[in-house]
C-alpha cells in the first residue's frame, strides 16, 4: 500500500474525531497525519540521548528509543512553531538535566530550547525534535516529506540537516 493511500485510508477511519480538529494544511488535505492509538503528547525523561540508525532513508537521529526524529521547516532558530494540537501529533523531544550524544553524533549539535510552555526541548544541529505519532516501532519514518501544520516535517542525518527522500 502506498504511502498516500495509507494515509488517506487511515484519514477516512478517523473521519469523526478529526473533524473537530483543525490539523489539515489547507494547501494539502491528503497529508494530514493519521491518528493513532493513544501515545503520551510528549516525551519526556531526565536525560535523553539521541543516536543513529540505519533506515532506508539512510543514516537518521533517533532518540534513545530508537524511534525516529524530525525536524519541523516552519521551527526558526531556537525556537518551536509547534504547539497545541501540532503538539499532539507531532511529540516535542522535552528534556529535563542534561541530554547526551550517542557515539555516532556530535555533542557539540546537541542542545535545548525553552517552549512556550516553560518546558526544555531538545535540539539537534539548531533544529527543535520531535517524533510522529503514527511511528509506532522503532525505526518507522511515516512522517518523512509530510506537509502539516504549515510546513514540511522531514527525519535528520547526523550532520545535523534535513533529509529529503522519502
Amino acid at each position: 500500500m502506498t504511502r498516500r493511500r495509507f494515509a488517506i485510508v487511515l484519514a477516512g477511519a478517523a473521519v469523526a474525531p478529526l473533524s473537530a480538529l483543525p490539523v489539515a494544511s489547507a494547501a494539502n488535505p491528503s497529508k494530514t497525519p493519521p491518528v493513532a492509538g493513544p501515545r503520551p503528547a510528549s516525551v519526556s525523561v531526565a536525560k535523553k540521548t539521541i543516536e543513529v540508525r540505519s533506515t532506508s532513508l539512510g543514516k537518521i537521529l533517533v532518540d534513545s528509543q530508537g524511534r525516529t526524529l524530525y525536524l519541523f521547516k516552519k521551527d526558526t532558530r531556537g525556537k518551536s512553531a509547534c504547539s497545541g494540537q501540532c503538539a499532539k501529533f507531532w511529540p516535542p523531544l522535552r528534556v529535563s538535566g542534561r541530554p547526551t550524544a550517542g557515539s555516532s553524533i556530535s555533542a557539540a549539535k546537541v542542545g535545548t530550547i525553552r517552549r512556550s510552555d516553560g518546558t526544555r526541548q531538545l535540539t539537534y544541529n539548531g533544529h527543535p525534535l520531535y517524533t510522529f505519532l503514527q511511528d509506532s516501532t522503532p525505526g518507522q519514518t511515516h512522517g518523512q516529506g509530510l506537509t502539516a501544520f504549515g510546513a514540511a516535517w522531514f527525519v535528520l542525518s547526523p550532520a545535523g540537516s534535513q533529509i529529503v527522500r522519502k
